[in-house]
C-alpha cells in the first residue's frame, strides 16, 4: 500500500492538504529525510509548526519511524507496514549511510541478531548503522 490517501485511511487520519503532501514525499524517496529537508520543501507552502504536528502524528500512528545516523540529527523513514503498526514499531533494522550521497536509507531485509544485555538491562531500541557506499553511488 502506498498510495497516500490508502494509508491516512488505514491510519483513521483527515485528508489533509500537508498530511498528504508529506506522505507523498516519503513515498517517494526510498531515503531518510531530515525535519529540515521537509521544512525547505514544504514550509512555503505550510507552516513550521504544522509541519511538525504532522510528524508527530505519522511517529504516534507508525507511519514514520526515525532514523539516527553520525549527523545528530533525527531523520525520518517510512515504516514498513510488515514492521510497524499504530500499536508498535519495530526498527530493530540496519540502517546504511552512503558517503558518497550522504543518503541514509533502511534496510529491512536485514535484522539485528538478539543481542544478550546484563542482568538489569532493558533495550527499549536497537540503532545499527552501517556506513560506506551505497549501490548507486558504487555504479558511477
Amino acid at each position: 500500500m502506498n498510495n497516500v490517501a490508502d494509508i491516512l485511511t488505514k491510519h483513521q487520519l483527515r485528508h489533509t492538504d500537508c498530511r498528504l503532501e508529506t506522505l507523498s514525499i516519503f513515498v517517494t524517496k526510498n531515503f531518510a529525510i531530515s525535519h529540515n529537508d521537509l521544512e525547505e520543501i514544504l514550509v512555503p507552502t505550510f507552516d513550521r509548526v504544522t509541519l511538525y504536528r504532522t510528524l508527530k502524528t505519522f511517529l504516534e500512528k507508525g507511519i514514520i519511524h526515525k532514523v539516527l545516523d553520525d549527523e545528530g540529527t533525527p531523520k525520518y523513514a517510512l515504516c514498513s507496514p510488515h514492521f510497524c503498526s499504530t500499536q508498535e514499531h519495530h526498527h530493530n533494522h540496519v540502517h546504511f549511510k552512503c558517503s558518497e550521497c550522504a543518503k541514509t536509507q533502511c534496510l529491512d531485509n536485514i535484522i539485528i541478531p538478539p543481542i544478550t544485555l546484563p542482568q538489569g538491562f532493558l533495550a527499549k531500541e536497537f540503532n545499527l548503522l552501517i556506513q560506506g557506499v551505497c549501490s548507486n553511488c558504487s555504479q558511477k
